[in-house]
C-alpha cells in the first residue's frame, strides 16, 4: 500500500465509458471505477468470484438487471450486490448516467483508526 496522499477528478463527460479511479489514485485495498453509460448503453453480464460491489449513482437512473429481475437505483442512491449475482447495468433513460463503482473482497476492520489530539503528537 502506497503511503500518502493522492488525488483523482471525476470526469463525468468523459469520453470514456470506464476509468479505473483506483490506479489513478494508487489504491491497492479496492476497486473503485467511475463509470459513464449514455443513454442505450449498457455493461455486460458479470458477477465475481469474491468481490461484492457498491454502485453509487452520481447522476441520471441506473437499472441493475439480475436474474431476480431489474432494480431502478436513482441519483444519490447506491446498491450492494454479492459476488455471485449476476448483473448487468444499463442505461435506459434518454440522458447519461455517471456510477462510481467500488469493490472489495476482504472483511472490512472497522476498528483500526486511531485518533490524535494534535498532528505532533506520535502516540494515539
Amino acid at each position: 500500500m502506497e503511503s500518502g496522499v493522492s488525488m483523482a477528478r471525476l470526469d463525468h463527460d468523459s469520453p470514456e465509458r470506464f476509468v479505473a479511479l483506483r490506479r489513478a489514485l494508487g489504491v491497492s485495498s479496492l476497486g473503485l471505477n467511475q463509470i459513464v453509460l449514455r443513454p442505450g448503453e449498457r455493461g455486460r453480464i458479470h458477477r465475481h468470484a469474491r468481490q461484492e460491489e457498491v454502485l453509487v449513482v452520481l447522476e441520471g437512473i441506473l437499472d441493475v438487471v439480475t436474474p431476480d429481475g431489474t432494480t431502478e437505483v436513482a441519483e444519490n442512491d447506491a446498491i450492494r450486490i454479492a459476488p455471485d449475482v449476476r448483473r448487468q447495468i444499463v442505461n435506459r433513460g434518454p440522458s447519461r448516467v455517471v456510477i462510481l463503482a467500488l469493490g472489495g473482497a476482504e472483511p472490512h476492520d472497522g476498528r483500526d483508526g486511531e485518533a490524535f489530539e494534535h498532528f505532533d503528537e506520535t502516540t494515539p
